[in-house]
């Protein structure tokens, strides 16, 4: 048997990057279970938006305009759920203020009661969450504006093995707010030249309306732009975050932003494309005041040394608080493509052994820059790092997410046995002086001179080999070099840079995600220059030791002969 908990769960805007932040407002419910579960059993989560606003009725007929609240379902196991389970809802506290109506996921059934209450079924949940079903919200005809009720979802779970006499756990409580009317406010698309130039600068001037139905209590502006972008003023009213790929900037501006008017910022903001940009977004929104959830305003966050931001009426309106009427308006994003290059040098690494010897080889590429390189939008690699094993060597062990292909690059079924050439992508993003740092176990099965093996990066896919913002594919290229002539000379490819390696300052560097601690037999060690290192087998041990006797042995004798012939 599987229970339900309660939680507040936020909508994604289709398309968008931010929260919808009206669906944060409420905590988590808590409500005991009269039987636990036993500890084996998932804990479902039952969620939605807190609270939902919804359009006024209108009064002169036409289609009423409906607000949408997903009920869902998080399932935390790994595989689906194949079990019966219920949601009942209770509609009696919004009778007369709202008219509900479901829109059931697949494998959903959902059958009213009259109006007040609801009952949707289904017997799979896939892992993850899962929309249920979708609440058709709106607002009753004779409610007035401010109106406000709750809706009370209640659910429960039975296994598929159980049996018919087990007692289902008792069903856990998820409410969510409906409220008649609101302020509903809209972000301004801005007309940014889209392919600029590093250094290039361009003016921001924000600006928003409320279309609603209420007033605003003060507003919330959210500004996010990735790496290669940059706003240099920063505001004392604004809370500021950063991280490996966003610079995210929240601004308090108080007053009260009417129904109907259009606001612009005093002073608009300057948004400079740096000499690091390539493929970089910039997302700017707005929410009332009180509706960003805590989260996004708290922690490791610093405010600005300049002036308050502020914003001024630019149109007037016609006037308490409430939920946005269209919150899916509240976000515009900007996406810029800036002529720039990166420079990608792949570096390879040698050693010498005898058969039988394990060795790790370290290898990879470093960003040289100038652009930072990122997949934002569509997600995915950025490269890929491809690996032939050189003659005569076995990889014992591969770096997680590398995966082993056939010497022409073509899928391999099998997974088990070492394959002879390797492919490993790179992040969603690689920042300037960042790269992808790979370790691999190696066993010398026949020790042969200067056997070779070659280290590309290229692009993600065999289909997209290139880098197109690679102005040197020359150095796209290194060598895996095994008992190389000079015996551990020179390195016959770049090496890594000195400092942490290719990943350095790339927070959360590729080699953690892909396991680049990935070593041979056990006892095999690595030389703090980069270059590979190597034990040796019981056999060469043995064959050590073997030679060393015979050279004593030779000796030996070459003195007694010569004392022999003196005499």
């Amino acid at each position: 048997m599987t229970r339900f908990s309660p939680r507040t769960a936020p909508l994604r805007r289709a398309g968008g990057l931010a929260a919808t932040a009206l669906l944060l407002a409420a905590g988590p419910l808590t409500v005991a279970a009269a039987a636990p579960a036993r500890a084996a059993d998932p804990v479902f989560t039952l969620g939605g938006p807190a609270e939902t606003a919804l359009h006024p009725y209108a009064e002169g007929g036409g289609a009423p305009k409906r607000s949408t609240a997903g009920i869902t379902v998080t399932n935390p196991a790994d595989e689906g759920y194949e079990g019966e389970f219920t949601l009942t809802f209770d509609l009696t506290g919004v009778a007369g203020i709202a008219d509900v109506a479901f829109d059931p996921g697949p494998g959903v059934e959902c059958a009213t009661k009259g109006t007040r209450s609801a009952v949707c079924t289904g017997d799979t949940l896939a892992p993850g969450l899962s929309t249920v079903t979708g609440l058709l919200l709106g607002a009753a005809k004779g409610s007035e504006q401010g109106a406000s009720g709750t809706i009370r979802v209640t659910g429960e779970a039975r296994d598929a093995t159980s049996t018919p006499h087990a007692t289902p756990l008792t069903p856990l409580t998820f409410t969510t707010r409906v409220t008649v009317g609101g302020p509903d406010l809209v972000m301004r698309k801005l007309p940014f030249d889209h392919e600029p130039t590093p250094g290039q600068k361009q003016q921001a001037p924000i600006t928003f309306a409320n279309r609603g139905s209420r007033d605003a209590d003060g507003v919330v502006l959210t500004l996010r732009y990735s790496r290669g972008l940059d706003i240099p003023q920063r505001y004392s009213n604004c809370a500021y975050t950063t991280d490996e790929t966003w610079t995210t900037a929240r601004c308090s501006v108080e007053g009260a932003f009417e129904a109907g008017a259009t606001y612009t910022l005093a002073a608009p903001l300057t948004l400079e494309a740096t000499t690091r940009a390539y493929r970089d977004l910039f997302v700017y929104g707005i929410q009332e005041a009180g509706t960003v959830s805590r989260a996004a305003s708290a922690a490791r966050s610093e405010r600005g040394s300049r002036a308050v931001l502020r914003a001024v009426q630019v149109t007037k309106a016609l006037a308490a608080r409430g939920v946005d009427l269209e919150p899916g308006d509240n976000e515009q994003e900007a996406e810029f493509r800036t002529a720039n290059t990166a420079d990608f040098v792949a570096y390879g690494d040698e050693a010498s052994g005898a058969a039988g010897a394990t060795v790790t080889a370290r290898l990879g590429f470093h960003n040289d820059g100038p652009a930072w390189i990122g997949r934002i939008r569509p997600g995915g690699s950025v490269a890929a790092v491809d690996f032939t094993v050189p003659q005569g060597a076995t990889v014992t062990s591969a770096p997680k997410g590398c995966r082993g292909v056939t010497a022409e690059g073509a899928y391999r079924q099998d997974r088990k046995t070492p394959a002879p050439r390797y492919v490993c992508p790179a992040p969603t993003t690689v920042r300037d002086g960042g790269g992808l740092d790979l370790s691999f176990g190696l066993r010398i099965d026949k020790a042969l001179i200067g056997a070779a093996g070659r280290v590309t990066v290229r692009g993600p896919g065999l289909q997209e080999a290139g880098l197109p913002f690679d102005p040197k594919p020359g150095n796209n290229t290194a060598r895996v070099v095994l008992n190389g002539q000079s015996g551990g000379g020179p390195s016959p490819s770049p090496a890594p840079p000195a400092k942490g390696g290719p990943g350095a300052g790339s927070g959360k560097t590729p080699s953690a995600a892909l396991g680049t601690s990935g070593t041979g037999a056990p006892g095999t060690t690595g030389r703090g220059d980069g270059s590979l290192a190597s034990t040796g087998s019981p056999a060469a041990l043995t064959a050590s030791v073997t030679a060393i006797a015979a050279l004593t042995t030779g000796l030996t004798l070459f003195a007694a002969a010569r004392r022999r012939r003196k005499a």
